[in-house]
């Protein structure tokens, strides 16, 4: 029990939630900047590192962070090569393998690997981000605000960012800009250097990459596979390039050794990537309100698209593979939100959160906290302004962003639609109507007119059955409020949109036609995309940042209220998506009486769930032979009973945006990759426990093994550095 908790013992529960006390052995809760580990070094080696601070992160040599990327801007990946083989999560690649297959050639369910540079498949938008440097300058941009409020004070802070990033930004190919943390309370600048320029080389079939699919998703045991290879390439001076044949592999400045001597429990572990967003600090108010209203409103517009989506992929292989990665993306948030919201119930989050708050201010009654009275009040009162604003905005993007594609595709058309006379005055219309076809046929590769309708049919009624009345777009209710049923009204707007057919849409553009290209902006799709985002930015979007401002101020306050009151504890920072470090052990747990979870699993497991024909459970024949035949090589545990490894937990704080992270060990070699959470963690964006929260890693050892010895691409393996 560390420190917290006992404080939480004595006030019934206190706080556990925003801090961690760092004991002996370290505290396992926390996404640490990297420019701030050497405050963690003693700690870190007390448990098993054998590194400095400084070989983890530095700017005067090559270090750990030099290996570790920004993937695609929402996953993380690792270099393992000099020649800029990089590994990533199969979820992360998973956008990339779809956009590579057909029927003919269904990379997504075979696998694909490439036996030669000149077979790795090039992807357009795909990126990979280095961090340059991360420089705290929060003593800069405090000065330039203090005493300010308003909008002096926001114009003030963003003269200081634009000085601060017009000195520090000055190397060509630098990008980045000044990022806030803990409510403003810290600013650092950080710079970052982008490649363009990344290939697929391998991945394996999806029932390696999803092995256990949704029914796994979040659980553990895990005996999935989830990895890919992809390959950055640069110019001849190893800078950015836009995709070129005459393009090289990149150099990276390091790239991990890749350790087969295995993990076993109580090893030491890191995991170094770019989390997306935690809530540490949320009151009370604030977590009931997710477990009460937003989580099931969130839980139920997905509820309704899944059915659609996954009736259809059962159906063919062409949906099958079509609507692949859009059901991925709405599965993984639909199922963590259901574990948060018992995870928080379990563990009384919001008992606990009371208790915390109530003890805060009884400290602010002390004349030397005096400045932090009414923070609470300020933070709660803000939160009634901001739930509806809040819900309405996640309706919108769960509507149009994870909902039909026939309304982001008919926004496409706007510049057409509305400049179609300037545009071909400016000479520019042949090029824009090009860009147009081209975006028409990569939306008809992934595109089915009844599917989309049911996803519209089923998320209309949804959104309009959640959001507040005088929030809803008013034209959009009332021509809902006329049809019987929601498949009258969707099968109506189907039938009387264009936006419905790409092969009508193409010999519209092909035609050149201005006033039939004109008339589309009566289009029903191009009518509701536009009324939508209308009524979000008129009605929605002004006070849902008014609110989430007003409650980050007072949060600001808090946090630093907290620091003060409690200066024996440290305070960790919430994630937002920059370069963070945690680190933990090898570890199982036991997150419900009566059940034990090793912290290992191996190949045994996945003959155990193996189910012919399932679609979660499912392998492919010839590796079934290979599994039961058991030859491990040199990736087994060793000795008359060798094993292999498949996936192991541990006490690494994770979130979204790990995904893919490399997990590495006390000598600072690529271990496992990061790809998930157990059921029982998923509050831990909100909640850390560290008796129950882990994260899961596929083995290292199991990635090298099915690229050597399934797929025969030893070849990508000979390119890294292996620690035998």
């Amino acid at each position: 029990m560390n420190k917290i908790q006992s404080m939480a013992t004595k006030l019934v529960a206190s706080l556990i939630l925003p801090l961690c006390f760092m004991g002996p052995l370290g505290a396992k809760e926390g996404m640490w900047i990297p420019t701030l580990l050497q405050a963690l070094e003693d700690e870190m080696q007390a448990m098993g590192l054998r590194l400095t601070a400084e070989d983890i992160y530095s700017i005067n040599q090559s270090s750990l962070k030099d290996a570790v990327v920004h993937f695609g801007g929402g996953c993380t990946a690792e270099m393992v090569s000099s020649q800029g083989l990089l590994l990533t999560n199969h979820h992360c690649g998973y956008g990339e393998i779809q956009y590579h297959s057909t029927v003919e050639n269904d990379y997504l369910k075979d696998g694909f690997w490439a036996m030669s540079m000149s077979e790795e498949l090039p992807n357009p938008n795909l990126t990979a981000t280095f961090i340059h440097r991360i420089i705290d300058v929060s003593a800069r941009v405090l000065a330039s605000i203090d005493g300010l409020d308003g909008e002096e004070r926001a114009e003030a802070k963003n003269k200081a960012y634009s000085e601060i990033e017009a000195e520090m930004l000055n190397e060509e190919h630098l990008t980045g800009g000044v990022v806030e943390f803990d409510f403003g309370n810290q600013y650092f600048l950080i710079s970052k250097i982008t490649y363009k320029d990344v290939r697929l080389v391998g991945a394996p079939p999806s029932a390696v990459g999803k092995f256990g699919g949704d029914t796994d998703n979040w659980v553990w045991p895990r005996h999935t596979g989830d990895f890919s290879v992809f390959r950055i390439y640069a110019d001849e001076d190893n800078m950015p390039s836009e995709y070129s044949e005459s393009n090289v592999p990149y150099k990276p400045a390091h790239h991990f050794p890749v350790s087969i001597k295995g993990v076993k429990d109580g090893d030491f572990t890191m995991v170094f990537g770019f989390p997306g967003t935690t809530e540490q600090f949320l009151t009370s108010d604030a977590v009931e309100h997710v477990i009460e209203e937003y989580n099931p409103m969130n839980i139920a517009m997905r509820d309704a698209s899944l059915a659609v989506i996954n009736a259809a992929r059962s159906s063919s292989d062409e949906l099958r593979i079509a609507y692949a990665s859009k059901q991925s993306s709405i599965a993984n948030a639909w199922k963590k939100w259901m574990g948060q919201s018992a995870g928080l119930k379990e563990l009384d989050a919001v008992g606990t959160k009371k208790a915390l708050e109530a003890d805060f201010k009884k400290m602010a009654q002390k004349r030397k906290f005096s400045e932090y009275r009414g923070v609470i009040d300020s933070i709660q009162a803000a939160n009634l302004d901001y739930f509806p604003y809040m819900e309405a905005r996640r309706l919108f993007i769960e509507f149009v962003y994870y909902g039909p594609d026939i309304l982001l595709h008919s926004f496409e058309f706007s510049n057409l639609i509305e400049h179609f006379d300037t545009l071909n005055a400016k000479g520019e219309l042949d090029k824009h109507l090009d860009r147009l076809l081209h975006v028409n046929e990569e939306y008809a590769k992934n595109y089915d007119a009844s599917v989309d309708q049911g996803i519209f049919a089923a998320l209309a009624e949804a959104y309009l059955g959640f959001i507040e009345d005088d929030l809803k777009p008013e034209e959009f209710a009332e021509d809902f409020a006329r049809f019987g049923s929601s498949e009258e009204y969707a099968s109506n707007f189907y039938k009387s949109s264009l936006f419905d057919n790409p092969n009508q849409l193409e010999a519209l553009l092909n035609s050149r036609n201005s006033e039939a290209i004109k008339a589309l902006k009566d289009d029903p799709a191009f009518e509701l995309i536009n009324e939508l985002r209308s009524n979000y930015f008129a009605k929605i979007s002004p006070s849902y940042s008014s609110a989430k401002e007003k409650i980050k101020t007072a949060t600001a306050a808090y946090s630093r209220g907290l620091r003060e009151m409690y200066p024996d504890e440290v305070f960790i920072v919430d994630a937002n998506s920059t370069l963070r470090l945690t680190y933990g052990r090898v570890e199982g747990s036991s997150p419900h009486d009566g059940m034990t979870y090793n912290a290992l699993s191996t190949t045994k497991g996945i003959l155990q769930k193996y189910q012919p024909g399932h679609p979660d459970f499912d392998l492919p024949l010839d590796l079934v032979e290979k599994l039961k035949a058991g030859d491990w090589g040199q990736y087994g545990t060793g000795g008359d009973e060798s094993e292999l490894v498949v996936c192991f937990t541990g006490s690494n704080h994770t979130t979204g945006g790990n995904s893919g992270s490399p997990a590495i060990n006390g000598d600072g070699e690529l271990v496992g990759i990061n790809f998930d959470r157990t059921w029982e963690s998923t509050m831990s964006d909100i909640l850390f426990d560290e008796s129950r929260c882990r994260n899961i890693m596929v083995d290292i050892r199991y990635v090298l093994w099915i690229i050597d010895h399934y797929a025969g691409a030893g070849h990508l393996v000979d390119e890294m550095t292996i620690v035998r």
